[in-house]
């Protein structure tokens, strides 16, 4: 990912945090020299100051295949992004994007069935634990978890990590509220969010 020095990110665990906030990703592989692309949700675990990314996909999605035992699967987590207009500037400029990316890279390999089950589990609770009766892996029928069979879990080992948050660094910081308060001003949730973003840096 092309990132410019003003837009890169650094931090670690501001990283971290990111990515746990937006666990729907892009993984993408390589099939016979054609990228391919699956949007999933996903889980994030840290394990001996490593990092993994685990989740599955449906067995008919042959993608899962072009994850055993495969380097530099590419998983992009995109987090809310707004178009800033020139209009806004106190002198005239090319209007631009503004938004939130992290592209991972690891390497992969194919989840047991047992692995799986944990993995689900895992991402069970996290969604349902809260829920009176909540669809969690202990809560459901033994019919219902035979659905595991129509799934392939994967786990990604993370080996690099490229953020890029473009918010309007390298403007003044009159612009730069200017900006805000014209994002503010519409009705988009995506205006609102990368508003609300700009506001911590």
């Amino acid at each position: 990912m092309y990132i410019p020095k003003h837009y890169k990110e650094n931090d670690v665990q501001e990283i971290k945090a990111f990515m746990k906030e937006h666990q729907f990703v892009t993984i993408v592989s390589n099939e016979d020299g054609k990228p391919i692309a699956t949007h999933v949700p996903i889980n994030i675990h840290e394990k001996n100051e490593a990092l993994y990314i685990t989740g599955h996909f449906a067995k008919g999605n042959k993608q899962w295949e072009t994850l055993n035992r495969a380097t530099n699967i590419l998983v992009i987590f995109q987090g809310p992004h707004a178009y800033i207009s020139s209009t806004w500037y106190e002198e005239e400029d090319v209007p631009t994007w503004n938004y939130q990316s992290v592209h991972v890279y690891g390497d992969s390999k194919i989840l047991s069935e047992s692995e799986l089950i944990e993995d689900l589990t895992y991402l069970l609770d996290k969604h349902e634990k809260h829920r009176t009766n909540g669809a969690t892996w202990g809560n459901m029928s033994e019919n219902t978890r035979k659905q595991i069979k129509g799934i392939v879990g994967f786990e990604i080992e993370v080996k690099e990590i490229e953020a890029a948050y473009k918010l309007s660094q390298k403007r003044s910081v009159k612009e730069k509220n200017n900006i805000i308060n014209e994002l503010e001003k519409t009705d988009s949730n995506l205006d609102s969010a990368i508003a609300n973003v700009m506001k911590r840096t």
